[in-house]
């Protein structure tokens, strides 16, 4: 039984300035001397960046989708460990979840995934930050009354944010008093806190890091300025205890047998960024020595390597320099060869491919060729393996997600293979539920625009190092 003091910062809309509000909450309480534990829901990889330099924690991530429903509060008190606050960011806005099929008695209904599903799971208060530039007076109170209303969500108080003046302070406060819920900040529109954004979303920190820092100062110092950070942490004290224990990796794969660890590499660096903070923590658990590399940087992966693990990121931004690198790049096409496995999602497949928007790249994925397009795809998807791969069997089904604005051509290895170099063929990797095949696999290679939250599919990190050790079982 845990009753980690905690809460959830949720809007009734995308662009309500939930991130400024949740990031300064940690800021603050964390300048204030307490241990904060960062989360994020939904498949988020950005916004865990900026909450990982509020408080000095990893940004962890809480989706019933990619995981399932039961692993939230685990999860959750894997990362709240030793932590004196937890603060939860949500997604898009309070009710908004997944479309199509609910599993049968999920507490989510018809919100499975939202942030109201995840803060009903963790049994948290939600504190509702409201753009008040968008609504006059009084009209705050009816849309404050509808969210707390509707649905599982416990609305424990609201935070008013982009107010114009004194006046308008005043209105909104006045209209929500008669609601009886508390407003516990009153923010002013503040540009200087502002982050930069392009065509995925917000620049990640690791690319901006000392501007990052800085502009994660100022959301803390405007947030401990605006709010009362003792009635936020009175409510997020007044939770019951919840009955789970803690998710621990070495309990979800094999236990090594000891002997040498093999050496698993991980992309990383202003390119790479995306990524779960538990994939590595399974990886270790499952026997492997986890060790960084930066393809703009290093010109070979650690030494004594035997596994490759290339996550998400923005590789599009970084094309020439990655392309410069050719020393890694062809580092990478021998390892390609070597019968060790090799992993990569979406921008670890942009990496691979034979170039990006006519840079060369590594030439793993010999002639794949990826661009930009012209819209974003996104969205979770059920996927089914349709070949045998160093992380998958044939028929077996995950849970991930799409995430990006690039198109590759092919678009998928075929169902009898594609002719490749030498070793054998391309195939496809996974069946979407809701379109055609995708992804390329090839020997130990298999790469995808598909993101996977390994503790949804413990088993991927034990094959990994099973394969970094020579067993192909």
């Amino acid at each position: 039984m845990s009753g980690v003091p905690r809460i959830v910062v949720a809007a009734p809309a995308s662009g309500s300035g939930k991130t400024t509000v949740a990031t300064g909450l940690m800021a603050a309480f964390t300048a204030r001397g307490l241990a904060v534990s960062p989360h994020k829901v939904g498949p988020d990889y950005i916004d865990p960046g900026y909450h990982a330099l509020a408080t000095g924690r990893p940004g962890r991530n809480l989706d019933p989708w990619l995981t399932s429903e039961d692993l939230v509060v685990p999860l959750f008190l894997h990362g709240a460990a030793g932590a004196d606050v937890a603060v939860v960011e949500g997604v898009m806005g309070l009710y908004d979840g997944t479309a199509g099929t609910v599993p049968s008695g999920s507490l989510g209904g018809g919100d499975y995934a939202s942030t109201a599903h995840v803060a009903t799971l963790l049994d948290a208060p939600v504190v509702l930050v409201v753009d008040a530039s968008a609504a006059a007076g009084r009209s705050v109170a009816a849309l404050v009354h509808g969210f707390r209303s509707f649905g599982t969500a416990r609305v424990g108080g609201v935070i008013l944010n982009r107010l114009g003046s004194d006046g308008h302070e005043r209105m909104c406060r006045e209209a929500l008093a008669e609601l009886g819920l508390p407003v516990l900040g009153a923010l002013r529109r503040h540009e200087d806190a502002a982050t930069p954004s392009r065509h995925l979303g917000l620049v990640p920190a690791a690319e901006r890091r000392p501007d990052a820092v800085a502009s994660v100062r100022r959301m803390g110092e405007m947030v401990a300025s605006s709010c009362d950070l003792d009635a936020v942490l009175a409510l997020a004290r007044d939770v019951p205890a919840l009955d789970a224990a803690p998710w621990d990796p070495a309990e979800e794969v094999d236990a090594p047998s000891g002997g040498e660890r093999p050496r698993i590499a991980v992309a990383g660096g202003p390119a790479f960024t995306f990524g779960y903070a538990e994939n590595e923590e399974l990886l270790d658990a499952a026997g492997a020595e986890v060790v960084r590399f930066d393809p703009l940087r290093d010109e070979a992966l650690p030494e004594g390597t035997r596994g490759v693990v290339i996550g998400g990121g923005f590789p599009e931004v970084y094309a020439a320099e990655l392309s410069a690198n050719e020393p890694l790049r062809k580092d990478l096409a021998a390892f390609a060869q070597s019968a060790r496995p090799l992993y990569a999602e979406c921008a670890g497949l942009l990496y691979l491919a034979e170039e990006l928007d006519g840079a060369p790249m590594c030439g793993v994925l010999d002639g794949v060729k990826a661009t930009m397009a012209p819209r974003l795809t996104l969205g979770y998807r059920a996927a089914v393996a349709v070949t045998d791969s160093v992380v998958a069997r044939t028929g077996e089904r995950l849970r991930g997600h799409e995430f990006h604005r690039t198109v590759t051509e092919p678009g998928h290895g075929g169902s009898s293979g594609k002719p490749g170099g030498p070793g054998g063929t391309w195939r496809a990797a996974w069946q979407w539920s809701t379109s055609g095949p995708e992804g390329f696999v090839k020997g130990e290679c298999v790469a995808s625009y598909l993101h996977l939250h390994w503790a949804g599919s413990p088993w991927l990190a034990s094959r990994m190092v099973r394969a970094g050790g020579g067993d192909r079982q």
